[in-house]
C-alpha cells in the first residue's frame, strides 16, 4: 500500500477511533449523560418557500439495529420530546455488550476502520454531538474525511468535491421485453447500484483514500471528498474515459459516466458568503452544473468509435433489441418456467442469471479472479454472489446487503451495502429449499377484486433543490452528509421495514388535533405481495398485487411526510398503474412515470390513481380547502363559508363503503356515482369552448341531482347516515366522484388476468 493511503487510512482512523472511544466512556457513565445531545431532526433546517417548521423534532435514541424476527430497523419516527432516561439506558446497554461481544474492553483492539465506522453508524446515528441537528456518525466521518485528504498534504491545503453520474439509466433499466422481465428488470437496477460502486471503488483505489470519504454513493450518483493534488483532473479523466470504453462497448451508449470536481482552500469548507449560502453550497452547485453539462456531450472523447460503421444482425437480441451481435453468439434466456426460451445478448442472459440468484443472495466479492459462470463482470472486475459466510482473499472486497451485524465485518475487506430489495419469496420447486420472487401471475391473482398488478413509481418533489439550497446558510459537510444518509436510510433500509413489517411501521398515534396519523383502507391488511424492482437515492419503482400497491403507495407517503416531521418543503409524488399480467413491463413502467409526471403537474404532493391527479390530502381525506385553486376557493366560500364536509376526499368514503363490497346496491351506486363524473367532465370540458363562466357551477353542483337520484335508491342503514349522505352532495366532494367509484369497482369486480 503507498505511504500515502497508509497516511489517509491512519488519519480517518484516528478520528473515528476518538468518536468510538467517547460513546463507549459515555455508556460506561466515564462521561456526563450530556455529553451527547438529543438529535434534532436535519430536515427542520430544510427552507425552500413555506418557512421550517414551527415545532423542534428528535429522532429516538434508537440504535439501528434488527429487533427479534424482523430483518430491518423499523422506521425512527421524529418526536417532539427530546428522549427519555429508559432509551438511553437502553441504547447503553446495548452498546456496553456490543464491545464486549467484538472484544474491544481494550482500545487497542479497535483497529478495524469499516466495523468502527458501522459501529459508530449503529449507535451513533441518534445521537447529536456539537450542532444538535448533525449525528455523531456523520460528524466523526466528515472530520475523517477532512483529515484523510489533507493527510495527503495537497498543495495550498486544498481539497475537492469530486461527483459522478451514471446517465442513461432509464433506458438501460425499462427498454426491456421478454419473459422473465420482472425478474430482469431488478437485476439492472441492482447492477447500475454496483457499477456505481464499481467506480467509486476504483477512485479510492487511485486516490488512495479510505471509504470515510465517501460523502454518498447510490441511485447512480456519488460524491467523494479527496485532495486537491496537481494529478486529481488526470486521474479523474483517466478513470472517466475508461469506464465510458467499458460502457459504449457493453451497453451500445445507453449508459455514460460523468465525472466532475471543484477545489477549495480547506479552511474555507463552511464559510459563509454574501448570498447567505457557504462556500460548500457553492462547490456543490458547481460540480452539478459541469456534470450537467456533460449530459449533451456524451461519448465526445469516443467519437471515432461511435462514428465507425456498426454492422447489424438478425435477429437482434429479444430483451435489449441490440443488433450488434452475431446469431450464433446470442443465448437462449434459459430457466424460465412454462415458456420457450427466446435468443438474447450475453449481458441479458447475465442478467437473468442475477435476477434469479437474488433472492438468496446476502452479499458479493468484488474480485480479480472469475470463480464460475455465475460472476458477471463490471469493466476488468468480477462480482461473485455468495449466500454465506466467504473469506475473502488479498485484494478482495465483500459487499454485505443490508447486513447490521458488527461480527460480520472481521477484516476492512468488508463493505456494508444498503439496498431497498424486498420481495415477496415463492419456494421453488425444483430444485427444492431455494427462493424465487413472485410472478407477475401469482400478483395478480393475490389481488382483492379484479386480478391485475399494479405499479408504483414515486420520488421525492424538488430534491435537487433541496440539496443545493434548502440549507441556506446552515449549509455544511457534516449536515449534507447527515441530509443524504437520511434520505438514504429512507429508501434503501426503512422502506425494507415499511414493507416486510406493516404493523410495526404503522402507527395509529393520534395528532393533537385527535386525527390518526396514518389513514388506510384497512389497517391489518399485510399487503406480503410487493417486489421492488428498486429502491434507492430518491425514489422506487414497486410491483405487486395492484390493490396491495395502492396500500403500499400511502403507507409510504404517510411514512415519509412522519419520518421528515410532516416538514411542508419535502413531499412526495407517485403515478400507479394497473395493468394485466402480461402486460409488457417496460410499457407499464412508462405508464406509471407518465402518471407520476401529471401527479408532479398538480403541483407536487401528488399522487396519479385511477385517471385522477390529486392531492394527497385529498385522496387521503384530510381536510385541507388549501388543495382547491384560489379562484375555486373563493367560490366556494361565497356569499357564505361552506360547511365543512364530514367524510371529504377519496379514502374516507372507500372506508366507508368497503364492508358493503360484493352487494348489489353496491355496484348500481357504483355505476351512478361514475356516470356523474362522466357527465360532469364531458360538460366542463363543453363549457370551457362554450361558456367558461360557468365551468365552476358544473364542476361543484352539476352532481346534486343526479347524487339525489342514487341516493333515493339506497338501503335505510347507508340513507340514515347523514354524514354519508350529506357528504355525498357536498360540492367539496364533487371531484373525487370517478376516483371513489374507480376504486370501489375494481375492488368489487373479478376478472381474468
Amino acid at each position: 500500500m503507498p505511504d500515502d493511503a497508509v497516511t489517509s487510512q491512519t488519519a480517518a482512523l484516528q478520528v473515528i477511533q476518538q468518536a468510538v472511544d467517547r460513546l463507549v466512556r459515555w455508556s460506561e457513565g466515564e462521561l456526563p449523560e450530556h455529553a451527547f445531545a438529543p438529535l434534532q431532526l436535519v430536515f427542520d433546517h430544510v427552507h425552500l418557500t413555506y418557512g421550517q417548521p414551527t415545532q423542534t423534532n428528535y429522532r429516538p435514541a434508537w440504535a439501528l439495529q434488527v429487533e427479534g424476527n424482523e430483518k430491518t430497523p423499523r422506521i425512527p419516527y421524529p418526536q417532539s420530546k427530546e428522549r427519555t432516561e429508559a432509551e438511553l439506558d437502553v441504547l447503553k446497554a446495548e452498546i456496553k455488550c456490543t464491545v464486549k461481544q467484538l472484544g474491544w474492553q481494550n482500545p487497542s483492539n479497535r483497529q478495524n476502520l469499516s466495523q468502527l465506522t458501522l459501529f459508530l453508524e449503529k449507535f451513533g446515528s441518534h445521537l447529536s454531538i456539537g450542532e444538535p441537528d448533525i449525528a455523531l456518525i456523520d460528524q466523526a466521518k466528515s472530520e475523517a474525511a477532512i483529515a484523510a485528504a489533507l493527510a495527503q498534504n495537497p498543495p495550498e491545503k486544498k481539497l475537492a468535491l469530486v461527483g459522478g453520474d451514471l446517465m442513461g439509466v432509464q433506458k438501460f433499466i425499462y427498454t426491456i421485453s421478454s419473459e422473465g422481465a420482472l425478474k430482469s428488470l431488478r437485476a439492472r437496477s441492482f447492477y447500475l447500484e454496483l457499477a456505481t460502486e464499481e467506480i467509486v471503488q476504483q477512485l479510492l483505489t487511485t486516490l488512495n483514500l479510505p471509504r470515510t470519504n465517501v460523502i454518498y454513493a447510490g441511485a447512480s450518483k456519488f460524491y467523494l471528498l479527496v485532495a486537491a493534488t496537481n494529478e486529481l483532473a488526470s486521474i479523474l479523466a483517466q478513470a472517466q474515459r475508461e469506464f465510458n470504453d467499458w460502457l459504449l462497448e457493453t451497453f451500445q451508449r445507453k449508459v455514460f459516466l460523468a465525472i466532475a470536481h471543484a477545489a477549495f482552500p480547506a479552511d474555507q469548507l463552511n464559510a459563509p458568503l454574501e448570498s447567505d449560502q457557504t462556500l460548500l453550497a457553492q462547490i456543490w452547485q458547481e460540480v452539478n452544473d459541469k456534470l450537467t453539462v456533460q449530459a449533451s456531450r456524451k461519448f465526445e472523447h469516443q467519437l471515432d468509435e461511435i462514428l465507425k460503421p456498426q454492422r447489424s444482425y438478425s435477429p437482434p437480441c429479444k430483451v435489449c433489441h441490440r443488433d450488434d451481435v452475431p446469431e450464433e453468439k446470442l443465448q437462449p434466456l434459459s430457466n424460465f418456467p412454462g415458456e420457450e426460451s427466446v435468443l438474447a445478448c450475453e449481458i441479458c442472459c447475465m442478467m437473468f442469471r442475477l435476477g434469479d440468484r437474488l433472492p438468496d443472495v446476502t452479499g458479493f466479492v468484488r474480485s480479480q479472479q472469475q470463480y464460475h459462470k455465475d460472476n458477471f463482470a463490471i469493466q476488468s472486475v468480477f462480482y461473485h454472489p455468495i449466500t454465506s459466510t466467504w473469506r475473502p482473499k488479498l485484494g478482495e472486497f465483500v459487499f454485505q446487503i443490508n447486513n447490521w451485524d458488527l461480527k460480520s465485518y472481521a477484516s476492512e475487506q468488508f463493505v456494508p451495502m444498503l439496498l431497498g430489495n424486498y420481495a415477496r419469496r415463492v419456494l421453488k420447486e425444483d430444485p427444492p429449499d431455494e427462493n424465487r420472487f413472485i410472478t407477475a401471475s401469482e400478483m395478480a391473482e393475490a389481488s382483492e377484486g379484479i386480478k391485475r398488478v399494479g405499479y408504483v413509481r414515486m420520488d421525492v418533489d424538488r430534491l435537487s433543490q433541496i440539496f443545493a439550497k434548502g440549507l441556506g446558510g446552515n449549509y455544511t459537510l457534516p449536515r449534507l452528509a447527515s441530509l443524504s444518509r437520511q434520505m438514504t436510510y429512507f429508501f434503501k433500509v426503512y422502506l425494507n421495514s415499511l414493507a416486510e413489517s406493516r404493523a410495526v411501521n404503522f402507527t395509529d398515534d393520534k395528532k393533537a388535533d385527535g386525527t390518526p396519523k396514518f389513514e388506510a383502507i384497512n389497517p391489518l391488511s399485510t399487503r406480503k405481495n410487493l417486489l421492488f424492482i428498486y429502491a434507492g437515492g430518491d425514489d422506487l419503482f414497486v410491483s405487486g398485487a395492484w390493490n396491495e400497491v395502492v396500500e403500499f403507495a400511502f403507507d409510504v407517503y404517510q411514512a415519509f411526510r412522519a419520518y421528515t416531521g410532516q416538514h411542508p418543503d419535502i413531499t412526495l409524488s407517485a403515478g400507479v398503474c394497473i395493468a394485466g399480467a402480461k402486460f409488457p413491463l417496460y410499457q407499464a413502467a412508462g405508464e406509471a412515470g407518465d402518471i407520476e409526471k401529471a401527479a408532479k403537474g398538480n403541483g407536487r404532493d401528488s399522487l396519479g390513481l385511477f385517471n385522477a391527479a390529486l392531492k394527497w390530502d385529498e385522496w387521503l381525506g384530510q381536510w385541507n380547502p388549501k388543495v382547491l385553486k384560489a379562484d375555486d376557493l373563493a367560490y366556494l366560500n361565497s356569499p357564505v363559508e361552506m360547511e365543512k364536509p364530514a367524510l371529504f376526499g377519496v379514502l374516507p368514503f372507500i372506508k366507508h363503503l368497503y364492508g358493503e363490497i360484493g352487494q348489489g346496491y353496491t355496484r348500481s351506486f357504483v355505476r351512478n356515482l361514475l356516470n356523474t363524473a362522466q357527465v360532469q367532465e364531458a360538460k366542463i370540458k363543453e363549457a370551457k369552448e362554450t361558456h367558461p363562466d360557468q365551468v365552476k357551477d358544473i364542476r361543484y353542483y352539476l352532481h346534486l341531482p343526479k347524487v339525489a337520484y342514487t341516493l333515493a335508491r339506497l338501503p335505510d342503514k347507508i340513507l340514515t347516515n347523514a354524514d354519508f349522505r350529506k357528504s355525498l352532495k357536498s360540492p367539496y366532494n364533487a371531484p373525487y366522484f370517478r376516483a371513489i367509484a374507480t376504486w370501489i369497482e375494481l375492488l368489487n369486480r373479478s376478472a381474468k388476468p
